[in-house]
């Protein structure tokens, strides 16, 4: 009998999702060997105690018995006029219920939307630090990731003369991810306007995550992207899984803006790729009104006296006390993106750093050469544990860099 061929598809050794990969399959070998583990890697705030707001809960249960059937591809009407009115009130151009796409969350809604967009060879435009699911959706849709820097010298912010220069006749869109992950940059007005004509210049989709849209800190603001772009296409994500708390329910949108000409093929192949994998979670679908049009729940945990906002003051104190770390303050989202410096920083790998500190402190990170980014001295961490527990996993990431720096400076002295 003939050996079954499976090997893999070839353009998988280009996806990296270190997130979940070899360092989380390291922290399970250990858990199943006793230890217990502090597990910083994922943005996931039912797994540090939150819960999904009760009255979305609710909302789902009071129509659990019409969640049986297959519902449109786009998803549900009344979900899809909920989103369709949030963006409305946002100033968001053209934003009616035909132009919404539910997924199984916003993960499923980039994979299609770049398989809408992409022939072999063409070229999105995405930050660097990215998310790497975007990376990793590009390559196996047959695109190329083409890299705009975020520096952390300017506050992990784009340079819209870089985005410029990298534009080529294969490009199809530009990526925005605002607040971003890991960094927790929120990007001004004035840039957003910058790039927008940059797409406008050239005919580019603009296409912008916006999951974490109302977790900020302190004084920061939120900008939307469609309402600058005007009729510039644009494709807006948002979910419940990160100011909803309800990772679980899996349920994400896009809404599509811009001029209808411009957009009408690329939504007839969203619509064709919707309807292909039938439809999105249903159950979930009943909660999108009420989160979007019921009460707030994510500000009290970002405003002073918050958790969230108690457990990222934990985080800028901590690196200010530390003499081998610094941090640009998170704006927004759920993460900080530490830098390694000084002595401690000398022959820095973040990898083996991020397997250290699991090996011997029982705390997973995730290096930050994950998020698609030239240099290796730095590393992400999650806002959602208490902040006492964040300022011990500090103290134990401070044990490790010194003696980092210790060997760094045994080896200058040398």
């Amino acid at each position: 009998m003939p050996s079954l061929r499976l090997a893999t598809r070839t353009r998988l050794s280009e996806v990296r999702y270190e997130i979940r990969g070899e360092l989380a399959r390291r922290a399970r070998e250990l858990e199943s060997q006793g230890r217990t583990l502090i597990k910083l890697n994922i943005g996931n705030p039912g797994a540090f105690g939150f819960r999904a707001p009760a009255h979305l809960q609710r909302a789902i249960a009071e129509r659990i018995d019409a969640t049986d059937p297959y519902t449109h591809q786009q998803g549900l009407p009344e979900a899809r006029e909920a989103i369709a009115a949030f963006h409305r009130a946002r100033g968001t151009p053209n934003a009616s219920p035909e132009r919404v796409f539910v997924g199984n969350g916003v993960s499923e809604l980039i994979d299609i939307s770049l398989r809408a967009l992409l022939n072999p060879g063409d070229e999105v435009l995405l930050p660097s630090p990215d998310y790497p699911l975007w990376s990793a959706a590009t390559i196996l849709n047959d695109g190329r990731p083409v890299y705009y820097r975020c520096r952390a010298d300017d506050g992990f912010l784009p340079d819209p003369d870089d985005i410029a220069s990298l534009v080529t006749p294969r490009t199809r869109a530009i990526v925005l991810i605002n607040p971003n992950n890991p960094t927790g940059a929120s990007y001004p007005r004035a840039l957003l306007e910058r790039i927008v004509e940059i797409a406008r210049d050239h005919g580019l989709l603009l296409m912008a995550d916006e999951i974490y849209d109302g977790i900020l800190y302190d004084d920061a603001t939120f900008q939307p992207l469609a309402p600058l772009a005007g009729d510039v296409p644009c494709l807006s994500f948002g979910g419940l899984s990160k100011v909803h708390r309800a990772c679980g329910w899996r349920v994400g949108w896009a809404l599509l803006s811009g001029d209808a000409t411009a957009v009408g093929d690329f939504h007839h192949a969203m619509d064709l790729l919707g309807a292909l994998r039938l439809c999105a979670n249903v159950p979930g679908q009943f909660a999108i009104e009420q989160a979007l049009h019921g009460a707030d729940t994510i500000s009290a945990l970002t405003a002073p006296g918050g958790r969230l906002h108690a457990t990222r003051q934990a985080l800028i104190d901590a690196c200010a006390a530390s003499e081998h770390l610094h941090l640009v303050a998170p704006a927004g989202a759920l993460y900080g993106f530490p830098g390694v410096i000084g002595a401690a920083a000398d022959g820095f790998d973040d990898h083996a750093f991020a397997l250290q500190l699991l090996e011997t402190e029982d705390v997973l990170i995730v290096p930050g050469s994950s998020f698609n980014v030239p240099y290796r001295n730095h590393f992400r961490v999650t806002l959602l544990p208490e902040a006492p527990l964040l300022t011990e996993v500090f103290a134990r990431i401070d044990r490790v860099l010194a003696r980092h720096a210790a060997v760094g400076r045994r080896t200058v002295a040398a």
